[in-house]
């Protein structure tokens, strides 16, 4: 079960709280490094019910990516949840 962001056109999106999207993104460390890599993150979209998670990893990158060191770090995870809000990703109040 995941998000529906602006791409599905739903008219009822599930609802997330900024900290169940960071979640969501930490549970898609894979090696337990504390970065989240492109690959990381384009599972991450797809859990989120993204159409084009490639995209919206890339994307996610160079929005959030500070350092531009290609991940996201515990830093940096902000803005990517930020990105992921801006695509129509709900966050309740």
């Amino acid at each position: 079960m995941g998000l529906v962001d602006v791409e599905s056109k739903s008219t009822n999106p599930m609802l997330r709280t900024e900290g169940e999207l960071k979640k969501i993104f930490k549970q898609h460390d894979a090696n337990n490094d504390g970065l989240l890599s492109q690959a990381e993150l384009k599972k991450s979209f797809q859990c989120l019910g993204s159409w084009i998670p490639g995209i919206r990893a890339s994307n996610g990158i160079h929005h959030a990516d500070a350092n531009k060191d290609g991940q996201i770090d515990d830093q940096e995870l902000n803005k990517l949840v930020e990105y992921a809000m801006q695509l129509g990703y709900t966050v309740k109040a």
